[in-house]
């Protein structure tokens, strides 16, 4: 039952440690095996970090070939629709038609009278009224 809780929390790591006291005969052999696996649990936190930061980035990459992908979607979309659009009104008016209509109006326009008291006016300089 330890031998499971030994391997549960340690793993290989203490194999190695007490392979590596046996290997170099350190004089202190405790201290030497308390910084191994220090450094062990050091060395391993960082894979651990080093790894779910290149999940993370994975994941990140993933999402923004998926948001370019919808971008490129929604552009094609919006260009069917503009094309649609602009057939419709081609359709619905026709440039005779459309010059017919307007043309009248251009005339009217021209033909109007400047509204009282701005036809002397110059635009640029204010216009003197005499005392009254």
């Amino acid at each position: 039952m330890e031998t499971e809780y030994l391997k549960k929390c340690f793993g290989n790591s203490l194999s190695q440690a007490l392979a590596e006291v046996a290997k170099f005969r350190p004089s202190d052999p405790i201290e030497y095996l308390a910084h191994w696996l220090y450094h062990y649990r050091k060395i391993a936190l960082a894979n651990e970090k080093n790894m779910r930061e290149q999940i993370q980035l994975m994941e990140e990459y993933e999402n923004s070939l998926k948001e370019k992908e919808m971008a490129a979607m929604l552009k094609q979309e919006e260009l069917q629709i503009q094309q649609k659009c602009e057939e419709c009104h081609k359709k619905v008016i026709s440039p005779a038609f459309n010059q017919e209509l307007t043309e009248p109006f251009e005339e009217e326009a021209l033909e109007q009278e400047p509204l009282p008291g701005t036809a002397s006016r110059i635009p640029a300089m204010p216009q003197q009224f005499p005392p009254s």
